[in-house]
């Protein structure tokens, strides 16, 4: 079994990773961007605090998260571990802005008003901004009023504590009732990128929930039954709140 530690994250390539599932939007990925802007629309239909704080937790090579805040957010932080993905997101701020695989995304999250009011390379290359940061490390001290976490805390390690630990320090780092998403791949074996292969831990719906659950509030899971590459059986997609009041174990 591999832990995190063990897995070759220096030669993670984004390109390749971005190429294999985004360049082409897949089925699964539009309807995730539907549900989680959706959701996002909801949690701020009372009106937008002022200076709201987001958080990509684990960003990789996928924008989407980071679109789906921008209406939202007054900053947003994407933080990611691996050297590689860290270069490949900086390169997204570059002047001349995002690469136009993302903008199929943005056309979905574009549906809804609050979206289509905003110019999203503009904003992105204003309120975004790229932290490497071990996900481990995260102090559990609550600063993000919004925040993603998309294939990280199964995709990163084989082992069950390591997984909690993702989730509890994903949501440990949110502020009372900060909306969430989080993604997952269900009941994955491992992937690979290029040559290299990266483990996972397996997970299905009962599992998030009891993750999750102990720390949410208006909590939804949804389980998405579509197989985008062998060794899995579909995806999750978990949707509410941090919990007010419930602080983190």
């Amino acid at each position: 079994m591999d832990r995190n530690a063990d897995a070759p994250w220096s030669k993670f390539d984004p390109e390749t990773y971005v190429d294999n599932n985004y360049r082409t939007p897949l089925d699964v990925d539009v309807l995730i961007v539907r549900l989680m802007r959706d959701h996002f629309g909801r949690c701020f239909s009372g009106g937008i605090p002022d200076s709201v704080r987001g958080v990509d937790v684990g960003a990789g090579a996928n924008l989407y998260p980071a679109l789906s805040m921008l209406p939202w957010c007054h900053k947003v932080l994407l933080l990611e571990y691996a050297p590689p993905n860290v270069a490949y997101l900086e390169r997204q701020l570059a002047p001349g802005g995002y690469d136009a695989a993302w903008d199929a995304f943005w056309e979905v999250l574009a549906e809804a008003p609050a979206y289509a009011a905003v110019e999203p390379r503009e904003r992105f290359g204003e309120i975004v901004r790229v932290e490497r940061a071990n996900l481990f490390d995260l102090d559990g001290r609550r600063r993000w009023d919004i925040g993603t976490m998309f294939f990280v805390a199964d995709s990163m390690s084989e082992y069950p504590e390591e997984f909690e630990a993702g989730v509890r320090n994903f949501m440990s780092s949110l502020n009372d009732g900060a909306p969430f998403a989080a993604a997952f791949m269900k009941e994955s074996v491992g992937y690979r990128v290029g040559e290299h292969r990266f483990p996972a831990f397996r997970v299905n719906e009962a599992r998030v929930r009891e993750s999750l659950e102990p720390l949410a509030g208006e909590l939804e899971i949804h389980d998405l039954h579509h197989m985008v590459r062998p060794g899995h059986e579909g995806m999750l997609l978990a949707l509410g709140r941090r919990d007010t009041g419930i602080a983190a174990p």
